[in-house]
């Protein structure tokens, strides 16, 4: 299980990135996710150094543009050695299709990184779907609908709320990637997630990795934390 978690280090504070970092480590627990406000503190050298501390990088930017300025960034991102990253699914096949032809041509001398199309973020419940953006779709069939255009664009998987797995994993099969945030323990606070579930639960739909941050970041202790999520996964 420890394979399986990915501990968001969202924030911008480095000793506090170190800290978790270190003790991340120390418990054999190898993936990390930077989104903006990380990486802008440690930048692409950042990447060396957690790589040194034996440490899989997750970049969370969630590229979202035309396509030549998305495959641009992620075949520079793929150069720099990042494992997975991730582009808004609603960017289109075009886009993602210029993404992976690029991480294809950036990872001749290293290996190709993951990547993800992001579907819908998991703030974002039924009622606020449909009433921010008018979709004739209720809430999961836009869901498999993204995955689908991200499975046809020749990505590897997907971010979508542990809710989806079932039906992503009807749609496109055991061997596309399902990576889910809005994991909160049952002893963590919901925040402003709105399709969650526990650990357990995300693993038992089927979750090839689930996604933590804040409950980790927030914790007193968070190599504490860090074990109570991995004993509730088993």
């Amino acid at each position: 299980m420890k394979d399986r978690l990915i501990v968001a280090l969202d924030t911008g504070d480095l000793e506090d990135i170190e800290g978790i970092s270190g003790r991340l480590m120390e418990m054999g627990v190898p993936w990390v996710k930077l989104g903006f406000q990380a990486f802008s503190s440690v930048g692409v050298a950042g990447f060396e150094w957690l790589g040194q501390n034996g440490h899989r990088i997750f970049l969370d930017l969630k590229f979202h543009d035309i396509p030549n300025t998305v495959a641009r960034d992620v075949g520079m991102m793929t150069k720099h050695g990042v494992h997975m990253m991730n582009m808004h699914a609603a960017g289109g096949i075009e886009m993602m299709q210029a993404a992976r032809v690029s991480a294809d041509a950036a990872s001749s001398r290293k290996s190709r990184p993951i990547l993800l199309g992001v579907t819908m973020l998991t703030s974002i419940d039924g009622s606020g779907f449909q009433a921010s953006f008018g979709s004739e779709r209720p809430l999961t069939e836009q869901v498999v609908h993204l995955a689908r255009q991200t499975q046809e664009a020749g990505l590897a998987g997907v971010v979508a709320s542990p809710l989806e797995i079932e039906p992503i994993r009807a749609a496109c099969g055991d061997d596309f990637v399902i990576v889910t945030p809005g994991i909160r323990p049952k002893w963590a606070a919901t925040g402003d997630q709105r399709r969650f579930t526990t650990p357990a639960e995300a693993i038992t739909r089927g979750a090839d990795y689930i996604v933590v941050g804040r409950p980790v970041l927030e914790a007193a202790d968070p190599g504490e934390a860090i074990k109570r999520i991995l004993d509730e996964m088993m």
